[in-house]
């Protein structure tokens, strides 16, 4: 009896890959995850680097996270506690701030000291936004359809999304079809006056992709990030006790229950295929694992330029893996702190504000320089940041009286001039510091231990091309049934029994496990 066959072999233990795994388990499959490093969870982890603080590596924060993921698995059962993010603190340079509380009168007060018109703006602007992302939220859990076939069940996906959109007022629509294409600098303007408030609002238009604020398609990606919910609050982030690797821990746990052997320090080297269907994988080790399915939750261009010989692909499919954007500019720097920084701009009496988002962009002008000194191989002098002390919710993040801080990064381009290396890393980890202090003087010498992620580090870490967090851009030619390629846009791909679950199909990136649970519903279709 051949003990390394099993019905189902995912490729990576990221939280896609063991949300995949866990589906397929419930449903009687005997699965195995493939996890090239010492830890499930991919970019989703937490690790203790530097001794008593436990950094977030890459991702940081939960929104997306679908709650039929988190019912269908019972995380809640297996350990995972969110707990709601309260805040968003904008120090500004003249020594002011804006902020944002759950508290939506309490967020329009903090407006209406900029500008008494954004303040009324912006009870329409928060209605329209809910209308809109409510409306597209349906749209994460389906299966894409091929709007060029015929089959009963692309007609019926069909019929399903024109469902979605005929919920939509009329204005809505034609609001949805602009938003889709324009900038996230373009539309704000048509709301707000106030630098500050158009600076962070337009942030949620360009985190994870290497575009600008007033690059056209940032609308969509400002949209995407209004999806959100925790525990059924609507346009809520959090934070998960134990930091993202808690999330991913549960996760495996669930999985585990179900039956899913998982398998770590196990790099795959190719996929077993044979005419014209996967058979399994072999590792870099040598050794085989053979399977009728075979899962990557790898990016399409690791899956299809890597782990898959071009002459089981055709030509056309290929060349659309190989367009596949996939440049990044985003990069990760974590903090051990002798205490809290002290931003000047922190009002006394606000000091509940560091237990929520802290950003640095203080208008879209500001954010789209950091672009520009990145765009063509470069990284920004002053980059935007979107920072978070764990700490301050969870104690357990770090030693008593110590804190760690947790600092999202752009722009740094994937493909710097002349290449990544350890001097770069440092240097540009410097500006990162540099620009945060001018916010919080007495960062600097509080700081006890830092480190940095750049793009070159999630790549060769994670196995993210390109260090790409979202596996390719959320740009309008690569979503819904464009993504990653038409026609191969439900999971499936042009080789039979090889199935794709990771952040390159539909909906695409943050923590969100659809393309994870979409994936295994697509192959309990096919082998149930």
């Amino acid at each position: 009896m051949n003990t390394n066959q099993y019905d189902a072999i995912i490729i990576g233990g990221g939280h896609n890959g063991l949300v995949n795994a866990a589906y397929l388990a419930k449903a009687g499959k005997k699965v195995l995850v493939l996890e090239r490093r010492h830890t499930v969870g991919g970019a989703t982890i937490t690790e203790e680097i530097f001794p008593g603080f436990k950094y977030l590596i890459a991702s940081y924060l939960i929104s997306l996270l679908r709650p039929d993921v988190i019912q269908d698995l019972e995380l809640a059962r297996h350990g995972l506690e969110i707990m709601p993010l309260e805040s968003t603190f904008v120090p500004l340079p003249d020594g002011n701030y804006l902020a944002d509380w759950p508290d939506h009168d309490a967020t329009k007060y903090e407006i209406s000291r900029h500008s008494k018109r954004d303040a009324e703006a912006y009870d329409e602007y928060s209605r329209t936004m809910r209308r809109l992302a409510l409306a597209i939220k349906p749209l994460l859990d389906l299966i894409p359809p091929d709007p060029t076939s015929v089959s009963p069940k692309d007609l019926e996906t069909m019929a399903r999304v024109r469902g979605v959109l005929n919920q939509l007022r009329p204005d809505d629509f034609y609001l949805l079809s602009r938003l889709m294409t324009m900038s996230a600098a373009d539309f704000l303007d048509e709301w707000f006056e106030s630098p500050a408030l158009k600076g962070t609002k337009c942030t949620s238009g360009i985190i994870g992709s290497f575009i600008g604020p007033r690059s056209p398609g940032s609308g969509y990606v400002l949209l995407h990030h209004y999806v959100g919910e925790v525990d059924g609050v609507f346009r809520a982030w959090g934070f998960a006790r134990g930091g993202t690797g808690a999330l991913s821990q549960a996760i495996a746990s669930a999985a585990r229950e179900a039956g899913v052997e998982i398998k770590l320090n196990a790099p795959v080297a190719n996929i077993l295929i044979k005419d014209g269907a996967a058979k399994g994988v072999v590792l870099e080790s040598g050794e085989e694992f053979t399977s009728d399915i075979v899962v990557s939750n790898a990016d399409a261009k690791r899956t299809f330029l890597n782990l898959v010989e071009s002459k089981h692909l055709p030509e056309d499919f290929v060349n659309d893996i190989k367009r596949y954007r996939i440049a990044s500019a985003a990069c990760k720097v974590n903090l051990a702190l002798d205490g809290l920084p002290e931003f000047t701009a922190l009002p006394k009496g606000k000091e509940a504000l560091l237990r929520g988002s802290i950003e640095i962009a203080p208008s879209i002008d500001y954010v789209e320089r950091a672009y520009d000194d990145a765009k063509y191989g470069g990284w920004s002098r002053r980059p935007f940041m979107d920072a978070l002390i764990p700490s301050l919710l969870d104690p357990g993040m770090a030693p008593p009286g110590k804190h760690v801080m947790s600092i999202f990064v752009q722009y740094a381009a994937s493909d710097l001039e002349g290449g990544w290396n350890e001097e770069k890393k440092a240097q540009f980890l410097e500006v990162v510091i540099d620009t945060l202090a001018e916010y919080a003087p007495n960062l600097r010498s509080l700081i006890l231990h830092k480190h940095i992620m750049t793009p070159w580090d999630l790549e060769k870490t994670f196995g993210l091309t390109s260090g790409h967090i979202f596996h390719g851009e959320l740009a309008l030619q690569q979503l819904f049934f464009l993504r990653p390629s038409p026609q191969w846009s439900n999971y499936r791909t042009p080789v039979r029994n090889l199935y794709m679950c990771g952040s390159s199909t539909h909906p695409g990136g943050c923590i969100t496990g659809a393309p994870g649970r979409n994936a295994a519903l697509a192959i309990l279709e096919d082998r149930p």
